[in-house]
């Protein structure tokens, strides 16, 4: 299963737009598609997670039940224009949905791993104020395959 945008290449660089209005952007969320999941994928999750030592795991973006059938998540669609049945839930920002890049300025350049998960379950069962412990705690046992796709912001 392979990830990818159209906004950034692996390791590259996220553009201005995608980054929260505090970094100079308009926390447009970034455009995803993915091909290859494998036979039995009922459903997706995907996070969005900074893991740079200074922001600790902070979550930009949860989302589950994307459909068996949905192959990317178009740029702006966080909130009204996520795939049908799809659930984003809270990010560490404190509100549902993406929340792009802001990291401290001079913290250096910090990674934003988006990781793709293929699911052998229609649905999660899962609360949307869940934090990143709880979403991968309820996807055990249920996921079939990862891909993962690094893009890096810094200010």
């Amino acid at each position: 299963m392979q990830i990818t945008s159209s906004a950034f290449a692996e390791g590259g660089k996220i553009p201005l737009p995608y980054v929260m209005p505090g970094a100079g952007g308009q926390n447009i969320s970034v455009p995803l598609s993915w091909s290859g999941a494998p036979a039995g994928t009922r459903s997706f999750a995907m996070a969005m997670v900074d893991p740079h030592p200074v922001a600790n795991n902070w979550v930009h973006w949860l989302v589950v039940d994307l459909p068996q059938d949905s192959t990317s998540i178009p740029e702006g669609a966080s909130g009204p224009k996520m795939p049908p049945g799809a659930t984003e839930l809270k990010n560490s920002f404190g509100a549902p949905g993406y929340g792009g890049p802001q990291p401290p300025r001079g913290s250096g350049d910090h990674p934003y791993v988006f990781t793709l998960y293929a699911l052998s379950t229609p649905q999660v069962e899962i609360g949307r104020s869940a934090g990143l412990a709880a979403f991968k705690k309820a996807l055990e046992g249920k996921t079939l395959a990862t891909a993962s796709l690094t893009g890096y912001f810094g200010r």
